[in-house]
């Protein structure tokens, strides 16, 4: 059952990163996106060259449109749409919201995972838009993690599929299949969930994410890796860091990689530039085959998760799982999961 259950919703919140859709709009995202963090300008720099490589547009807004077309054909209730850190903003959408005369909502953040920046800091968006817009604001459940869904293993199964089979014959069966995941520093991962539960919630689904769908597929043996690091050299992230790791992998004579963004439920710019130009321009160095899956987003059965989902509260329809761990994420109006759950932890003081 769901942790905060939300009977007789009356609207659906797709709360999700945000990202820019025109040149002049990269710098402001990004500058949204590292306030507060001593990001010094000339990463910011580098970070907008990547961007304006794909001529200043980001590919997430345009996929949660899709998903949000997709969601509306399959449920009678309006599907509103807020970011955090771009158009349309979480508060303007839940202002909007409130003046529709919505006064239960579900939201649905495009996130798998548990952890600071994967749950409780969309836990944070709910609240901090509730509060701009005050005591009218509806009351907004969040939906749980959803990384151990069937659908989700068996969306990200079949893009594995589709992506081996886009190698040359001659190379798929040496292959070696590679999840990769967002990575976060080390210091984060360890708060990650509750400290009873031992932390590290978030580097443990998706690691679990990755051997169900591996399961799914009949692939015995994988890897997981990160990507899209940042911040000071000196501050420990989760690696290795998946260029890195096709440097390992040509090294002891593996001909060919399938890379699988397990971590992501849709393209952004961080997925297509670390992985179609960094990662495949690696490999092809290297001489190796190269194919990435898709990501799960634009695969009907992801349209269909976020509505059973919501039935698990609208209609009591029982969760379903293939995971071991914990069910959490779902809270009411931004409350933590529990006391103590992904502590935010302290950004070190951008060196001198």
């Amino acid at each position: 059952m769901p942790e905060q259950p939300c009977p007789d919703p009356d609207a659906i919140l797709v709360l999700s990163f945000g990202g820019p859709e025109a040149p002049d709009e990269v710098r402001p995202f990004l500058e949204n996106v590292t306030r507060g963090r001593g990001v010094p300008p000339e990463r910011l720099d580098a970070v907008e060259e990547h961007y304006q490589h794909f001529g200043g547009v980001s590919p997430i807004n345009a996929r949660n449109r899709e998903l949000i077309a997709a969601i509306a054909a399959r449920t009678e209730l309006p599907v509103y749409f807020g970011n955090r850190n771009w158009r349309p903003f979480a508060e303007d959408t839940v202002r909007e919201m409130t003046e529709a005369g919505v006064e239960r909502a579900l939201v649905f953040a495009t996130s798998a995972y548990g952890g600071y920046s994967a749950c409780r800091q969309y836990h944070e968006d709910i609240s901090r838009a509730r509060d701009a817009v005050g005591d009218a604001a509806p009351d907004l459940v969040k939906l749980r993690h959803f990384y151990d869904h069937p659908d989700f293993v068996r969306a990200n199964a079949d893009a594995v599929r589709a992506a081996w089979a886009q190698l040359p014959e001659e190379r798929r069966e040496a292959a070696r299949l590679v999840f990769t995941a967002h990575s976060v520093p080390t210091s984060a991962d360890a708060a990650a969930g509750i400290p009873a539960d031992g932390g590290h919630r978030y580097s443990r689904q998706v690691a679990e994410a990755a051997a169900l769908v591996a399961a799914e597929v009949g692939v015995d043996e994988f890897d997981v890796v990160w990507q899209s690091r940042s911040g000071p050299p000196q501050v420990p992230w989760l690696e290795p860091d998946i260029v890195d790791h096709i440097d390992d992998l040509h090294a002891k004579g593996v001909p060919a990689v399938v890379v699988a963004p397990v971590g992501f439920v849709s393209d952004h710019v961080e997925v297509v530039w670390d992985l179609d130009n960094e990662a495949a321009e690696r490999a092809a160095e290297h001489g190796m085959g190269f194919a990435r899956a898709a990501t799960a987003g634009p695969d009907p059965r992801f349209a269909d998760m976020v509505v059973e989902l919501v039935r698990e509260h609208s209609d009591g329809v029982p969760a379903r799982r293939l995971g071991t761990g914990p069910s959490a994420g779902c809270t009411r109006n931004g409350a933590p999961c529990a006391v103590d759950c992904c502590v935010p932890q302290r950004r070190p003081a951008r060196p001198s």
